[in-house]
Parts: C-alpha cells; structure tokens; sequence
C-alpha cells in the first residue's frame, strides 16, 4: 500500500513536467524505497550517489554555517540531478533535462517530498 502510494506520486511528479526524466524516494542511508527510474539505470547505484552527496551536503551546509540542508543540485553536461529531503528519513532524488526550468521542478520536487514526508 506505502509504495503503491508512492509510486504514485512519483508519477505524478515525472508527469508534471516533461522536463522531468526520473525520480526516486530513497532512505538517507541509499536503500530505494520506490522509483520511476529509466530500465538501463541501477536502482542501488542511484541510491548510494543520492545517500553519498546528500550527506556530503548536511555536512558541508553545517560545517560553513548554512543551516540545515534543503536541497542538492548536481549540474552536467545532460542535465540535472537535484536531491531534497522527504522528511527526516527520506530523499527524494530526480533527473531533469539540460533546459529544465528549474523554478518550476523546484516547486513540484517541494510539494512531492511534502507528500512523501507524510507517507514515510
């Protein structure tokens, strides 16, 4: 049933907009709990990098006197990888394209991990 609704808003977040490639809900240690990920990529790949970059990110956020950690955005050459926490235990990790209009998947990445913050 948990997954299910999960899964479902991570649907609904890949469908918001097309720029959107993939998405993922992940615990802070890397486990994937559910994703809508393309069938070539490796789900446990995709959750140790989130995990890895998420915690080098609370720790750089605290350690420079930042606040607490809201997001991680990962720029290359084919597009975008942004990872925000889903409550205290869960991160939700998508891939955007290279043109994404970032303020619109910021806002729609917020209000999935708001979501997921209440199922988890």
């Amino acid at each position: 049933m948990r997954s299910e609704m999960l899964s479902s808003i991570l649907s609904d977040l890949n469908g918001s907009s097309a720029d959107i490639e993939a998405s993922a809900v992940l615990s802070t240690d890397g486990l994937m709990i559910a994703s809508m990920l393309p069938s070539g990529m490796d789900e446990d790949r995709v959750g140790a990098m989130s995990a890895a970059m998420l915690s080098l990110g609370d720790r750089t956020s605290e350690e420079l006197a930042r606040g607490a950690l809201e997001q991680v955005l990962i720029k290359g050459d084919h597009g975008y990888i942004l990872m925000t926490h889903a409550g205290k235990d869960a991160v939700i990790t998508v891939l955007a394209k290279p043109n994404a209009r970032l303020g619109l998947i910021f806002l729609d990445v917020r209000r999935a991990a708001e979501n997921i913050a209440k199922i988890i």
